[in-house]
C-alpha cells in the first residue's frame, strides 16, 4: 500500500478542480485501487491510501491534474505496511 499526503492552501484553483478530482477518487475506489481518502478535519490537506504499486500510482497521479494544481502540494508518498491484526485498545 502507498499513502499520499497532500497539503492545501486557499488558492481558488484547487476548489475549481476538486469536483473532477473527487470523481476520479470515486472511480479509483470502485476499482479497488484506492482504499481510503479524505481531508484532514481542518482542511489543511488530505490522506489517500492506495493499494497499487508505484508505477500504477504514477499513472494515477499523472491522469489527475489535481495533484499539480496551485493550492495542492504532494507532501509525501510513502509505502505503508499495515498490521494484519490490530490489538484491542486497553
Amino acid at each position: 500500500m502507498i499513502c499520499v499526503e497532500l497539503t492545501f492552501t486557499d488558492d481558488p484553483a484547487r476548489l475549481a478542480v476538486r469536483p473532477a478530482h473527487r470523481d476520479q477518487v470515486a472511480a479509483l475506489h470502485e476499482r479497488g485501487d484506492l482504499l481510503l481518502a479524505g481531508p484532514w478535519a481542518d482542511d489543511s490537506g488530505a490522506l489517500l491510501i492506495f493499494d497499487v504499486d508505484r508505477d500504477r500510482l504514477t499513472e494515477i497521479m499523472a491522469a489527475d491534474p489535481y495533484y499539480e494544481t496551485p493550492g495542492v502540494t504532494v507532501a509525501s508518498i510513502r509505502r505503508w505496511r499495515p498490521l494484519q491484526e490490530v490489538p484491542e485498545p486497553r
